[in-house]
C-alpha cells in the first residue's frame, strides 16, 4: 500500500516536460519562433531606424527558422554541460551556419524565393547563403543558450502543472501546424501566380482574393524572387 502511494506521488511529481521530450522541445520551438520575430523587429529599428513587422507565418508573429534553430542547438549541446565554452561555440558556429544554408536552399527550391543573400563584403560563404559574421553570432548564441537561456526556460516550462501543460501543448501544436500549412499554402499560391497558373479550386481563389501579392508584402518584406 505504501509503495503504491509513493509510486503515485512520484508519477504526479514528474513534469510533463521532463528532459528533452516532445513537450519540452515544442515549447522551445514556439518560444524560439516568437523570440526570432522580436529580434528581427528590434534589429530593423536599430539598423534602419524604423519598425517593420518581420514574420514568417501569416496568422501569428512566429518565425519557424528561429524555432527550429533553438531546438537544434538544444538537441546538440544542452546535454554537453561538461564541455568547455569554446567547444560549444565551435559546434554552434558550424551547426548554425549549415542550418542557415539549408533553410535558404529549402526556401528557394520549394517557394522559388530568397529571404537573404550575403555578399563577399559581408563574408558570405556557401554560395552566399550564410555568412561568417552570422556564424560567429550563432557561436555566441549557442554558448549563451546552453549556459543561461535554456536552463531558465527548462525550469519555467517544467513548473507548469502536468495536465495544464499537456492540454496547452496540444492546443498550440494544432494552432501552429495550421498556421504553417496556411502560410505555406499562401506562398505556394503566390509562386503559381508568378508562373501564370490560374486557380484550380476554391482554396486558390481564397488566397488570390484575401492573400494576394499586395497583402503578402506586409508580411514578407525582404523576399525576392529567384531568377
Amino acid at each position: 500500500m505504501k509503495n503504491n502511494i509513493e509510486k503515485n506521488t512520484n508519477t504526479q511529481n514528474t513534469s510533463f516536460a521532463k528532459g528533452l521530450n516532445f513537450y519540452k522541445l515544442f515549447w522551445i520551438f514556439y518560444i524560439g519562433c516568437f523570440a526570432g520575430v522580436v529580434v528581427e523587429c528590434v534589429w530593423c529599428i536599430f539598423k534602419n531606424g524604423f519598425f517593420e513587422y518581420r514574420t514568417a507565418l501569416i496568422l501569428e508573429p512566429l518565425n519557424p527558422v528561429y524555432g527550429v534553430g533553438a531546438v537544434l542547438i538544444s538537441l546538440c549541446f544542452v546535454r554537453m554541460t561538461g564541455w568547455k565554452n569554446i567547444y560549444i561555440y565551435i559546434g554552434s558556429f558550424i551547426v548554425g551556419g549549415l542550418f542557415e544554408w539549408l533553410c535558404s536552399v529549402f526556401q528557394e527550391l520549394v517557394f522559388g524565393t530568397i529571404s537573404w543573400n550575403y555578399t563577399p563584403s559581408t563574408l558570405g560563404i556557401l554560395g552566399n547563403r550564410t555568412s561568417l559574421i552570422y556564424c560567429f553570432f550563432w557561436g555566441f548564441l549557442g554558448v549563451i543558450w546552453v549556459r543561461l537561456i535554456y536552463p531558465f526556460l527548462s525550469r519555467t516550462i517544467e513548473s507548469i502543472p502536468n495536465k495544464t501543460g499537456k492540454i496547452l501543448t496540444w492546443i498550440f501544436v494544432f494552432i501552429v501546424s495550421f498556421d504553417i500549412l496556411f502560410s505555406a499554402g499562401a506562398s505556394l499560391r503566390q509562386k503559381d501566380r508568378r508562373n501564370n497558373i490560374p486557380p484550380k479550386n476554391s482554396i486558390d481563389v481564397f488566397y488570390d482574393t484575401y492573400f494576394n501579392d499586395e497583402v503578402l508584402k506586409h508580411f514578407y518584406h525582404n523576399i525576392t524572387v529567384k531568377d
